[in-house]
């Protein structure tokens, strides 16, 4: 049975720990036998095996670490090491990356491990973090220092990671150094905004291919949610993970002036409730997918406004609830949209934004429906975007030379 590991900072939690928790089911069904490693603040129960590789409070202090010294991902020496003697036990017959930032590892040893390994890697993109000298997103900055070589980084406390001082260069070297010492790796970006971005990058010499996320079309369907929202109006919902005004949480406030609409926001922390207007209903974050759709499904139109993204899967949950979707034109956001399940604006146009959502609101949410539950079974049914992955695992495998 070929063995597998996933690296990834969460298990089974947010977009990026359920897709790697659905890879895991799909890869278990053709006989891949999966061991997730993750950090400790984001952790759900997981039906595979999994090694932790710290506690919260070793996050916490690796965190400020990193924004006392602009060093993301170069600290927990002695964790990642405990965690190389357990590969080796292990030994896997490919690695798995997704997201190997977020205070819970230290890049530059396991690299150093896949490298003297020889194991074939595979590298799922999730965001731009792998070919920058600091930032895990560089759209709204209009920055192309990435594409040579970071320097004088004017935008260290903006994004995440945060930092106080800027080391941008030598994180960008040292980066380069070690993601592209391994010799077998296949990227695996996630849109094709991404990928282009990849073939400007110091990886472009690997393989690259790109995989779409995917979702759980058997949860996230047309659903009856009577009584959970009571209004004649017409509903836009938005839905993230962390609200910010770099996810729209400004364009929603707008929205909200007007009498017609009922503007519902989920994932909503509580200190931001307090400051919201009193006629948006804003909801808690839930994990739970039933209830998600339920709101989906309520809604007239899905709004994402957001200003920095790769591939939003709230964007595909909207689809395969029958949800037309309206978004800003970032990233690989507008790839899962047609003119018949939704309409791109241009990033930051809010007229535009709102002439769109009357569009939307004179049509008739009826008359993008169906299309847009065909559209998401057709392209983004987990099964099929993740037998992607298990297609690759076993091409990689049949042509390894280790």
């Amino acid at each position: 049975m070929p063995k597998i590991v996933q690296i990834n900072t969460a298990l089974n939690c947010g977009s990026h720990g359920r897709i790697v928790e659905q890879i895991s089911h799909v890869g278990a069904g053709r006989g891949f036998d999966t061991t997730i490693v993750h950090g400790a603040r984001y952790v759900n129960k997981s039906q595979f095996a999994d090694i932790q590789t710290t506690t919260k409070n070793q996050e916490r202090l690796n965190g400020m670490r990193s924004l006392l010294f602009d060093a993301h991902g170069l600290g927990l020496k002695c964790a990642t090491k405990s965690l190389i003697t357990k590969l080796e036990e292990i030994k896997p017959d490919i690695v798995h990356l997704h997201n190997i930032h977020g205070y819970y590892l230290n890049y530059q040893i396991l690299f150093d491990y896949l490298a003297k390994s020889g194991v074939p890697v595979v590298w799922t993109l999730h965001d731009c973090w792998s070919i920058t000298g600091h930032c895990s997103q560089f759209e709204n900055y209009n920055c192309d220092k990435w594409k040579t070589q970071c320097h004088d980084c004017q935008y260290i406390m903006d994004w995440y990671p945060k930092s106080l001082i800027d080391r941008s260069r030598r994180n960008f070297e040292l980066k380069k150094q070690c993601f592209t010492s391994v010799k077998n790796m296949t990227i695996v970006p996630v849109s094709h905004w991404l990928e282009d971005k990849v073939k400007q990058s110091f990886l472009a010499k690997y393989p690259i291919k790109v995989i779409n996320n995917g979702v759980d079309i058997s949860s996230f369907r047309p659903s009856e949610a009577s009584g959970k929202i009571s209004s004649n109006k017409f509903m836009i919902l938005g839905v993230a993970s962390n609200w910010d005004d770099d996810k729209g949480v400004q364009e929603f406030i707008k929205l909200s002036d007007n009498v017609y609409y009922q503007v519902v926001m989920v994932g909503v922390k509580d200190e931001l409730k307090q400051k919201l207007p009193k006629s948006i209903i804003a909801v808690s974050r839930t994990n739970n997918q039933q209830e998600l759709a339920e709101y989906y499904s309520l809604a007239d139109v899905f709004v994402n406004p957001t200003y920095k993204d790769t591939f939003p899967t709230v964007n595909l949950e909207a689809l395969a609830c029958g949800t037309p979707v309206i978004t800003y034109k970032t990233g690989g956001s507008p790839e899962s949209i047609t003119p018949e399940t939704g309409i791109v604006v241009d990033k930051g146009d809010f007229e535009q934004l709102c002439t769109a959502i009357e569009v939307v609101r004179k049509n008739g949410k009826h008359c993008y429906s169906d299309s847009c539950r065909e559209r998401a079974v057709k392209f983004y049914n987990k099964d099929d975007r993740f037998k992607d992955y298990i297609d690759l695992y076993e091409n990689i495998l049949d042509n390894s030379d280790i």
